[in-house]
């Protein structure tokens, strides 16, 4: 009797146990399924980074955007051929196992353990994608384990399509190629669907070691994976016989097509594009760089080729006496709807540099005057020809003085513009007060701030900070299109990838000046380019009128300028250009070279002549009475000159005869006090 309650004691106990073993079995099974339940993978389907393109004015591709190493591709553009060879040779049982291959991990273990060291990999596709997406690579339990438990959800939670697609997305390929696209374009120079068989499996053999076995570092070792890719295809029957001999057989043509992200076609004018979508449409950098957008803009390549052209070649800009060359930066605008063509941030300029284009922030000298004092005082009822104070001033304790530190008394408003005297503008803004000046600049777009720049000096001579060649050649607008200006822009329209259309410019014109104060301008600034300190942007067979403007140097030194400027136009288009440094100091100074003229006026000349070869000519069709005032003006400031000339000959003739008369009265003294010591 006791040996049989003995027995069934154990038999109760092993059945206990096995009960016991399999609740905790069950918990844990339990426990596991609700820990791989919470792993959340949804990052896996965030949209994959894709390229914004870029759309010129004539509808045409201009460039393509992204910031990111991986360029996603959908997974009807991945060729069928390229996901069997990624299966065959990465993961055999890849659309038998659940994220988990178990006897792959033991056949792998079985491997190392034979060779004495690690040869062969356990991970299935799922669990590479995983790894590549939410993991380090650290070779650590814990890392294996999530990795395990993350593989397990992506395969509850995705088909195998898709996570095969995923990860040809998400692998590195080598030479600095994430995805498959970027692989497709770096070693064959095409689109991912457009691989051929050999092509695929040359790809999928990369992926284990890609840079012991890229094509473009030994490619013997490479056609020999691609073979083997090709024989595992055909072991697995994704292939037949003659398909692999055919591709064995097919001739290894690298091409490469490298694409850096960061350096997009135009990238001035592209980087301009992310700061106006942020700015005025509120879509972000990261956005617009990752959300495959299509954005319309007023891109004029002839233009921006031009651009870039010119200051590709150092040769065209001036150098410190340190032999630094400066920096520069240009914008070329439609006036007659406020579209930027063209622009250019800086000489070596790459893509997210500081585009100075439109972020600069300098002074813009006598560029100014014919903005916030002239085209004013012309609003006001001045004329071209009337006579302006041109002698030493004082405006309360600010004592104004010429660039050629002379006076004339008085010049006409034309002969002060044309030879960009400081104190006839100055004197006149003074007459007028500060305000129409202030006004001007606010209708203008121009940055002038309401307390801190207003002194007659800032406003009469360009003072104020500062201001962008943006800036500069949207203001100058209103004179190549009738007095009226339009928001300077370059989206025309932004389109998301499916086609919906999320931002688009909505033209507002307004007017600043009028027709005839715009005509009597444009009479005096086609005279700077014609007579005086413009003589550079001369473009034969093409009316051009313009400004040119510099500002002082720390050290106020009259053989040097800090930043040099040409702000111009034709009736076609406007043209802003600054010259200078980014830090300004005593070294970093543009002497002054006599007879040189201006370099940002020669710039101008040199892009724009390109720019509109074979263009249409236009004429400003100024009125025939302008000339003809001018030139009666001028008679009569001849004339007056001429007879303030022969003033001052008499003036010392007479001063010579007083100097000889006192002389001969002196002699005649000394010839008297002779005698009567003599006496």
């Amino acid at each position: 009797m006791a040996v049989r309650a003995s027995k069934h004691k154990r038999r109760v106990s092993l059945r206990a146990l096995l009960l016991i073993a399999g609740l905790l079995a069950l918990i844990i099974l339990l426990g596991m399924q609700f820990y791989i339940n919470t792993r959340d993978v949804s990052a896996l389907t965030d949209p994959l980074p894709q390229s914004s393109v870029i759309y010129d004015r004539h509808g045409e591709v201009a460039s393509r955007i992204t910031s990111n190493q991986i360029e996603g591709v959908p997974s009807d553009e991945i060729p069928e051929v390229l996901k069997q060879a990624v299966v065959a040779v990465e993961d055999q049982r890849f659309y038998e196992h659940d994220g988990f291959d178990f006897i792959g991990t033991v056949r792998a273990l079985t491997t190392n353990v034979k060779a004495g060291g690690y040869v062969q990999g356990g991970s299935t596709i799922t669990q590479q994608l995983a790894k590549n997406v939410f993991l380090s690579h650290d070779k650590t339990l814990k890392r294996k384990t999530d990795e395990f438990f993350l593989a397990k959800k992506v395969e509850k939670s995705y088909s195998k399509d898709q996570i095969i697609s995923l990860y040809l997305n998400q692998i590195y390929f080598g030479e600095g190629a994430w995805g498959i696209k970027r692989a497709a374009a770096v070693y064959f120079a095409k689109e991912p669907n457009d691989l051929t068989l050999a092509e695929a499996a040359t790809l999928a053999g990369v992926i284990k070691a890609p840079s012991a076995l890229s094509p473009l570092n030994n490619e013997e070792r490479s056609i020999q994976r691609r073979n083997l890719v090709l024989s595992l295809m055909h072991k697995q029957g994704f292939i037949t016989a003659e398909e692999v001999e055919e591709a064995k057989q097919e001739e290894l043509r690298l091409e490469s097509r490298h694409v850096d992200p960061y350096r997009a076609k135009y990238p001035s004018f592209t980087d301009y594009i992310i700061e106006e979508a942020e700015r005025i449409y509120g879509i972000s950098e990261s956005e617009l760089l990752a959300g495959g957008y299509r954005v319309y803009t007023t891109l004029e390549p002839k233009v921006q080729e031009a651009l870039e052209k010119v200051y590709a070649d150092p040769e065209n800009f001036p150098a410190a006496p340190t032999g630094e060359i400066a920096q520069s930066s240009g914008v070329l605008l439609d006036p007659k709807s406020g579209g930027i063509l063209g622009m250019i941030g800086g000489r070596d300029y790459e893509f997210r540099n500081f585009n100075r284009a439109s972020r600069l922030k300098k002074p813009p000298g006598s560029t100014a005057k014919p903005l916030l004092v002239y085209s004013p005082a012309l609003e006001e009822g001045y004329d071209v020809n009337d006579m302006l104070n041109d002698s030493p001033t004082e405006f309360g304790e600010y004592t104004p003085q010429n660039h050629t530190l002379d006076f004339r008394g008085e010049v006409s408003m034309y002969d002060a513009v044309l030879n960009s005297y400081n104190i006839p503008a100055v004197s006149l803004l003074y007459d007028m007060g500060i305000q129409k000046g202030m006004d001007a600049a606010k209708k203008l777009y121009l940055p002038v701030d309401e307390k801190e720049d207003r002194t007659l000096g800032n406003i009469a001579l360009g003072g104020f900070y500062g201001v962008s060649p943006k800036h500069m050649a949207e203001a100058y607008s209103v004179y190549a299109n009738n007095g009226e200006i339009i928001e300077s822009h370059a989206i025309v329209k932004i389109e998301t990838v499916t086609g919906k259309e999320v931002a688009s410019f909505e033209e507002e014109k307004e007017r600043v000046f009028s027709e005839e104060t715009v005509e009597k301008m444009n009479f005096m600034l086609k005279g700077v380019v014609e007579e005086g300190s413009g003589k550079n942007a001369i473009i034969e067979g093409r009316e051009v009128a313009g400004k040119t403007g510099s500002t002082q140097t720390s050290d106020n030194n009259h053989g040097a300028t800090s930043n040099q400027w040409f702000v111009g136009y034709t009736p076609q288009i406007v043209g802003a250009f600054w010259i200078g440094f980014d830090k300004e100091s005593s070294e970093n100074v543009l002497p002054i070279i006599s007879g040189a003229g201006s370099p940002s006026a020669k710039v101008f000349q040199q892009v724009v002549s390109e720019a509109l070869d074979g263009e249409p000519v236009e004429s400003f069709n100024l009125p025939a009475n302008l000339q003809n005032k001018k030139d009666t003006v001028k008679k009569d400031e001849n004339k007056r000159e001429q007879e303030q000339q022969s003033k001052k000959e008499q003036k010392k003739k007479d001063e010579k005869k007083e100097k000889k008369k006192k002389e001969e009265k002196k002699k005649d003294r000394g010839k008297k006090k002779d005698r009567d010591d003599n006496d």
